[in-house]
């Protein structure tokens, strides 16, 4: 349970109806299967005990008699384990009887939560048997023990705080204002429903979507386990949908009519990080809630989970297309504004032939397009210098002559030479003032043609160099507006290339995906034989995994542990323990060290839940310490030997 994770499990088993017995001896095997699982949290279909479809047999006192035996003997079945257990049961209260979920741990039955929306409509018939839950808590005699009653309690784990489970039952989800809305206010951060949902064609859609909606909306996990084969089929059919879902994330769903019980990590520690960022969502509601505390085992949850290795990018290809999409017209639409506003005419652009700038050229053909102005006034200016290759030259002439651009070859070697004589610099010296010297030399003449036409800048950065700080301060790190501000290096890769596969002109493809092909490098050094000697990857680390670093960072505020161990898992196979470590102690230095060139980023647009403007997303002091995730990270470096 390190790090925030815990496993659930959802089960549906082929329960008989009205046989109390046989069904109970299937929940006990069920629960030895996930205990030996090793699962922390495992929830059971609607009236499991009983079944949910006994009909008027639920007004007969043996059923009741015999499903009171398996709740008790259920109990008996969970000591010695601290895994808690969600069990339907009816059970009768006084006079009445109730549609109960009952939390189970260790020889003990925490709570007794009664279903408060009862279906009377349609198929449903509930209150022809049972009564409404109250929210008002009581306690009422089980066996032995003295167990609190009521649909207003919360059960907190003592060694885990962000564990707060709570439950609703069935039609308790379908319902305008949910019991599960004011229990995540409460606290809750998990929510467990007991359910009996019949099929019908197209149901599933929309039973998956409330589920996972309401996750997202209560910031929670949510485990939904719904009856299946085994329930009477006189009129109704029942599929056994059981959902796991995670802040709207479907993390496990089963194959409908299979009874498929299902297994899910949900990272409690992401729910909580990520309600302390909602400012909007408030802890506090004026009900009054009786909190049961129970102990659990603290044992290693191996991580099983699947994270993706580009966070920001959608595996599957329609969905990515469709986001590639959406982005560019965010990034046009944002540079459309801007020109509109300034009365621009004009766009001026440093084309290296590499990904950003390729990118950024793009986007302003696309916003030219939309203003309907000529795309000759984008003035597209490449700059050759010391590293300059022939491949991307080549490339970056070919790109403005499809795009229709004009094109200005400007060779700034004789300018950077007079400035290292200017400032007594040593040309053989290839250090970090050779390097810089070209970049600060490319932007002064960019701002100077952008004044000469009347026109703008357009930045070419994206955010992967800027959480890093890989730019030349008042170097490329400076422009008029800076349409790849907030896309990520993975993501630009996508962009490119969802252009080239979307365009008609084959020429425009085929040198697309050459820039595609060509190693991520600044150019500030001489090259090899005529191959690029400066690969910017080989110096800050891959890209993916910075990536990756960054968007849990920004997203969840993960230390350095969860992320080395999440990167692990994700990466397997990929890179070594000591490689993941020391990319990721570049990024964390180089996010602290670098931010200053961040609080003064030229405007740009968000295309993203990721974004790191000292304006909206990232307000972050630029002299704010980076020692304790340093400490962190050496504390994991001792633990993993590494020299």
């Amino acid at each position: 349970m390190k790090d925030g994770y815990i496993k659930v499990a959802a089960a549906t088993p082929k329960v008989k109806v009205a046989d109390c017995p046989y069904n109970t001896k299937l929940i006990i095997d069920e629960m030895e299967d996930a205990r030996e699982k090793g699962v922390n949290v495992l929830v059971f279909s609607e009236l499991t005990i009983s079944s949910y479809t006994c009909g008027d047999l639920f007004l007969q006192g043996p059923l009741l008699r015999d499903a009171k035996k398996g709740l008790l003997e259920v109990r008996e079945a969970s000591k010695g384990s601290s895994m808690v257990v969600v069990v339907g049961v009816p059970y009768a209260v006084g006079q009445k009887l109730y549609n109960c979920a009952a939390v189970i741990q260790n020889g003990s039955i925490l709570g007794l939560v009664p279903k408060t929306y009862l279906p009377n409509y349609s198929e449903f018939y509930e209150a022809r048997h049972f009564a409404r839950g109250s929210k008002k808590v009581k306690e009422i005699r089980i066996g032995e023990e003295m167990v609190p009653f009521g649909t207003n309690l919360l059960f907190q784990c003592q060694e885990m705080e962000e564990l707060v489970i709570a439950c609703e039952v069935c039609e308790d989800l379908w319902v305008p204002l949910p019991p599960s809305t004011r229990h995540a206010l409460a606290g809750a951060t998990l929510i467990c429903n007991p359910s009996a949902s019949d099929e019908t064609t197209t149901k599933e859609i929309y039973r998956r979507n409330l589920v996972s909606n309401q996750s997202a909306r209560l910031i929670s996990g949510y485990i939904y386990a719904s009856a299946g084969e085994g329930e009477s089929t006189q009129d109704v059919v029942y599929s056994g949908h059981n959902l796991i879902c995670e802040n709207g994330s479907i993390l496990a769903e089963a194959k409908r009519f299979t009874n498929e019980t299902i297994y899910a990590q949900i990272d409690l520690q992401r729910l909580s990080t990520e309600r302390r960022r909602m400012t909007t969502f408030f802890d506090e509601i004026e009900e009054e809630y009786v909190t049961v505390p129970f102990s659990m085992e603290m044992k290693e949850v191996e991580l099983e989970r699947i994270y993706p290795k580009t966070p920001f990018i959608p595996s599957d290809r329609k969905e990515r297309d469709k986001r590639c999409d959406e982005i560019l017209t965010i990034q046009a639409m944002g540079l459309k504004k801007r020109l509109e506003h300034t009365r621009c005419q004009h766009a001026v652009i440093g084309i290296s032939g590499g990904l950003d700038s390729t990118l950024a050229v793009l986007v302003t053909a696309r916003a030219f397009d939309m203003l309907g102005l000529p795309r000759e006034n984008m003035i597209c200016v490449t700059m050759p210098c010391y590293g300059t290759t022939d491949r991307t030259y080549q490339n970056a002439i070919t790109l403005m002559k499809r795009l229709g651009a004009t094109l200005k070859e400007i060779n700034i070697i004789k300018a950077v030479e007079q400035h290292f004589q200017d400032i007594e610099h040593d040309e053989t010296i290839h250090n970090v003032v050779y390097e810089n010297s070209q970049a600060r030399e490319r932007t002064q003449i960019l701002m100077d043609l952008a004044n000469k036409y009347n026109g703008m800048v357009i930045g070419t950065g994206d955010l992967s160099e800027l959480a890093l700080g890989w730019a030349t301060y008042n170097g490329d790190h400076m422009s008029m507006y800076a349409v790849n501000v907030s896309v990520p290096k993975t993501l630009v890769r996508y962009l490119v290339l969802y252009y080239a596969e979307t365009t008609e002109d084959k020429a425009l493809t085929d040198v697309l995906m050459d820039v595609l092909d060509t190693p991520v490098s600044p150019e500030l050094l001489p090259p090899v034989d005529g191959v690029i000697s400066q690969k910017t990857e080989d110096l800050v680390g891959p890209y993916e995994l910075h990536d990756f670093f960054l968007y849990y960072v920004m997203r969840f505020g993960f230390a350095p542990k969860k992320l080395y161990r999440m990167a692990k898992h994700t990466f397997q196979g990929e890179y070594d323990t000591q490689t993941i470590y020391k990319w990721l102690r570049t990024f964390f230095w180089r996010f602290f060290a670098q931010h200053f060139k961040r609080t003064c980023l030229p405007d740009g647009p968000k295309v993203g839940s990721v974004a790191v403007s000292p304006r909206g997303d990232l307000r972050m002091p630029t002299d704010a310490s980076v020692n304790l995730w340093i400490q962190e990270l050496d504390e994991l470096k001792k633990e993993l030997a590494i020299e």
